[in-house]
């Protein structure tokens, strides 16, 4: 019985190194593209809407408030996430004011008190409506229709 051998083994082959087709600037360049293009002028007029409702001389009942609350939580983190991503913090002082003064807003918990909770709100709603107004003035997002 003869047993046959398929000859020496390969040495170790040489497979390229895989390169990242971006660096991080290109990929927080294309995360910056993708969150304004995300933005339509529709989500502006929605936030107005809302930063509307907020600033009214009527405030919101107190079984709402909380998710008035909730919903400008969601509209300042995605207002802050465009402006990070698209350099607006570092292109306008007012801009970079807006940021950090949405970040601690978004940060305080809702107060128990409804004149409380109706206060943080409206600060909440007026931070959003300037920070999207800075957003459209710098050509970071579509402005309302």
């Amino acid at each position: 019985m003869t047993v046959q051998t398929r000859g020496p083994e390969p040495q170790n082959p040489t497979i390229p190194r895989w390169q990242p087709p971006l660096d991080a600037a290109g990929l927080n360049d294309l995360h910056g593209l993708l969150l304004r293009w995300a933005w339509t002028a529709q989500d502006s007029n929605d936030l107005l809407d809302e930063v509307a409702r907020a600033l009214d001389d009527v405030p919101p009942p107190e079984e709402e408030i909380e998710d008035f609350v909730e919903r400008h939580r969601g509209y300042l983190m995605r207002l802050v996430n465009i402006a990070v991503a698209t350099r607006v913090w570092y292109r306008s002082v007012y801009a970079d004011t807006l940021v950090q003064r949405a970040r601690v807003l978004r940060a305080v918990e809702m107060p128990g008190d409804h004149s409380q909770a109706v206060l943080h709100l409206r600060q909440m709603g007026w931070v959003a409506g300037e920070l999207v107004d800075q957003l459209v003035v710098l050509n970071s997002i579509k402005g309302a229709a």
